[in-house]
């Protein structure tokens, strides 16, 4: 936690709609004239090094460089990762990878009040970006994320590791075959209990939020891709039973349900005080599908009525890696999109829950 702080501190002075073989053909090594995505990790926290792990295993991406507010972290990456000491970066001098041509992009895995400010910071540096969500705080924050790196003609990806796992993009394909049927219901269910009270994302000022911003944005990120089309209202309700450990702006359990245009309904649930909810369901006039655990970083399982779930399981930061570097290099469109602008419809939607828990009613959507 140290660590952390002091991390803190310094900053605050920055598929079946895919063939098998796609995934099969990870293992291959790539054409030797096809270039490889050189990435620098921004935040060597514990999500950074599970990107990096899964990395090892990349043909079309390699970590090239790192940046950190605590040396040692930088020193520790230098040894594990192979990376050049001229390409160790910290938060007051990262904006020199300007200069670097061995870095392409830079992904930001930061706390969630950090994004905005060094996502514009390595954008005027003409690199690419890929930021974890939450994106941002919220949509205004969010557009301005976009419009820079418009500007600056580079490309900003989400993490959206599950827009391209293998049993994910399995249901998606039956419905856009319509193996379901009419769409009628979604449920998403995210949530763990959560542990040491004084981490960050239990800092309103560094999460922007509570549960909502760090796991129920996969319930609506989810509702949106499984169901395949764009929510138009949102109603929320908020449950809190520990102020002492949830203070004022940080939510513990939020409850929301979604409206879309072809009359499907999908009710979730977001919480930092429940074990065991990970559970995607979907619902149509001919069929369903289940996918439990759903967004968790092991193995997804699922089934639908006509049964288990087959699609092959491979490392969810593995693919994301390699489906990225297509789309940066190679102008690759994935099948759920990725971009800055899918973060900054999530965005809009934790605004407008945020808006109906404080107002008691039905707040209209306008993504499309």
């Amino acid at each position: 936690m140290n660590s952390r702080r002091s991390f803190i501190q310094k900053v605050a002075i920055t598929a079946a709609g895919l063939p098998l073989l796609r995934f099969q053909s990870l293992a291959a090594p790539p054409a030797t004239d096809e270039p490889v995505l050189r990435v620098a990790l921004m935040g060597l926290g514990g999500y950074a090094n599970r990107v990096a792990d899964a990395m090892k295993a990349c043909k079309k991406a390699k970590i090239t460089g790192a940046i950190s507010g605590t040396p040692a972290k930088l020193t520790d990456w230098q040894q594990r990762f192979g990376i050049p000491e001229k390409n160790c970066y910290n938060y007051q001098t990262f904006d020199q990878i300007k200069n670097n041509p061995d870095i392409d992009v830079v992904y930001i895995t930061t706390p969630n009040a950090l994004h905005h400010s060094q996502v514009l910071r390595v954008a005027a540096a003409g690199k690419h970006v890929i930021c974890e969500k939450p994106m941002a705080l919220n949509a205004k924050e969010g557009q301005e994320m976009v419009d820079a790196c418009k500007k600056a003609g580079v490309h900003l990806l989400v993490g959206y590791r599950m827009h391209f796992e293998p049993k994910t993009l399995e249901v998606i394909g039956m419905r856009n075959r319509g193996e379901f049927g009419k769409i009628m219901f979604f449920q998403g269910q995210c949530g763990f209990r959560i542990g040491d009270p004084t981490q960050w994302r239990l800092n309103r000022e560094l999460a922007g939020g509570g549960s909502m911003m760090d796991i129920g944005i996969y319930a609506i990120n989810g509702a949106r891709y499984m169901v395949g089309e764009e929510p138009i209202w949102v109603t929320a309700q908020e449950v809190k039973t520990d102020p002492v450990k949830f203070k004022p702006g940080v939510d513990e359990t939020i409850q929301f349900q979604f409206g879309f245009p072809s009359g499907a309904m999908a009710s979730c649930l977001s919480t930092y005080n429940m074990n065991y909810l990970d559970r995607f369901y979907l619902n149509g006039e001919k069929g369903f599908a289940e996918l439990q655990p759903s967004t968790g970083y092991g193995p997804i399982k699922g089934r639908t009525n006509k049964g288990e779930l087959t699609a092959p399981h491979m490392t969810h930061q593995t693919i994301q890696m390699e489906e990225m570097a297509d789309i940066i290099l190679r102008g690759k469109q994935p099948l759920i999109p990725v971009n800055g602008e899918e973060g900054v419809k999530d965005l809009k939607i934790i605004d407008a829950i945020y808006a109906a828990v404080r107002s008691g009613c039905k707040e209209p959507l306008k993504l499309v």
